[in-house]
């Protein structure tokens, strides 16, 4: 069987299904990315470029829009080279949220496309318009509004999508719903367990260790959207609430989400400016390698999650899976996954000081957070690698055969 992987950031959140289709005989994979893609091992990887930028002269409502005509019509430029060679795929698994599959059944007339339905806007109800800080104008209701013309046609494309949680899955309309299926694609389970022995080297030489009182927070990138202007806003407090705290922030100071912050270069200086801490017990860490992340959630005595109604990070559901006491945003979809009182707990988004007052109170009494850690690393076995292949497997059409997991399988994002 033939399998055709597409994603701009190629193995994005097909590394683990892709991985193991490439250990095995009866599969055939081949992947496009851009460029830039980081591949996978033992992935053929065709990689593409489009041949300009959007035209200063498009209507900024419908500039997403020729951007994705433009990864279409390269991606299809490589889809015919490929079938000038006799390749056909048998199946096709795309994300399309960038435009590259538009044009997969123009090249392969026939062939079966599934699409990962990661995300389709809305003016009101999720991410858009949820923060006040940062209100939604007119224009920028159009633009979200009109960025759904490309997601429509790929639902109109596609014979069958893939949403990851339940909540995402509700944000397409319902007269594609049907055609969507919920399957998480799962997280290193496997490699996250609770250490008691865990220990983590500072920067300037400490080391902190698994039941000293440290808050951790993680993002891929420091910004608004995973709730970092309220962590920051609520550690004041934590800091005056308990002297001996320790704060470990990972993250890159780059924006995946929203826009950069006015008067600054990222949002960490910032809010730094606006709410200066004690660097001396607030470590910004960076972006860790993979080893040294797992380190971070094992020393964790309270894991703070927040996040705008929006796509979920694997970030949570790895800080669950290692036993993590996580207090989390009450949102969409962090309600799916985080039951308060029970397996975790949840606050007000925009609520600083609640915030502050529920991380002291895990500082001051972990004992009586532990059953919520053991329930936390249940929850998380749901999303197991394991789960999410069998899952993708079963969408493919194809037989489980031997799943075997590598570190490479495991890369958090």
């Amino acid at each position: 069987m033939k399998v055709l992987f597409i994603h701009q950031n190629f193995p994005g959140q097909f590394r683990h299904i892709a991985g193991h289709l490439a250990g095995r005989s009866d599969v055939e994979v081949l992947a496009i990315g851009r460029e830039r893609a980081p591949g996978l091992a033992g992935v053929r990887l065709l990689r593409y470029k489009p041949h300009r930028g959007v035209s200063s002269q498009t209507h900024p409502y419908a500039r997403t829009f020729e951007d994705a005509v433009l990864h279409g019509q390269q991606v299809l430029r490589l889809l015919l080279e490929l079938k000038s060679k006799g390749y056909r795929p048998d199946v096709v698994v795309a994300h399309p949220g960038w435009g590259e599959s538009l044009y997969v059944k123009e090249a392969f007339s026939g062939v079966r496309l599934i699409h990962f339905c990661e995300y389709y806007y809305r003016t009101q109800g999720a991410d858009a318009g949820f923060d006040p800080e940062f209100p939604l104008e007119l224009n920028g209701a159009a633009s979200v509004h009109s960025r759904n013309a490309l997601h429509l046609l790929n639902l109109e494309n596609c014979d069958l999508g893939i949403a990851p949680t339940h909540w995402q899955h509700s944000l397409h309309p319902a007269a594609y719903r049907e055609r969507i299926r919920v399957l998480h694609e799962g997280v290193a389970t496997h490699r996250l367990r609770p250490d008691p022995s865990a220990s983590l080297r500072l920067p300037d030489g400490r080391v902190l260790r698994a039941g000293d009182p440290i808050i951790t927070y993680v993002a891929r990138n420091l910004e608004p959207y995973r709730g970092f202007h309220s962590f920051m806003r609520a550690l004041p407090e934590v800091l005056r609430g308990h002297p001996n705290c320790q704060v470990l922030v990972v993250g890159g100071d780059g924006v995946s989400y929203g826009s950069r912050p006015k008067g600054a270069a990222n949002w960490r200086e910032k809010l730094l400016a606006e709410h200066p801490l004690d660097q001396g017990r607030v470590h910004f860490l960076g972006k860790l390698a993979y080893e040294d992340y797992l380190r971070v959630l094992q020393v964790s005595m309270v894991h703070l999650y927040l996040t705008y109604p929006f796509v979920l990070s694997w970030s949570l559901l790895e800080a669950m899976a290692g036993g993590c006491l996580v207090v989390g945003s009450d949102t969409a979809p962090v309600r799916e996954v985080i039951r308060h009182g029970d397996n975790g707990l949840l606050v007000d988004f925009f609520d600083s000081s609640l915030i502050a007052r529920q991380l002291l109170d895990v500082l001051a009494r972990p004992e009586s957070y532990r059953p919520l850690r053991a329930r936390a690393a249940q929850t998380a076995g749901a999303y197991s690698i394991e789960r999410g292949i069998a899952g993708y497997l079963e969408c493919l059409g194809i037989g489980p055969g031997h799943m075997q997991l590598t570190p490479e399988s495991s890369v958090s994002v």
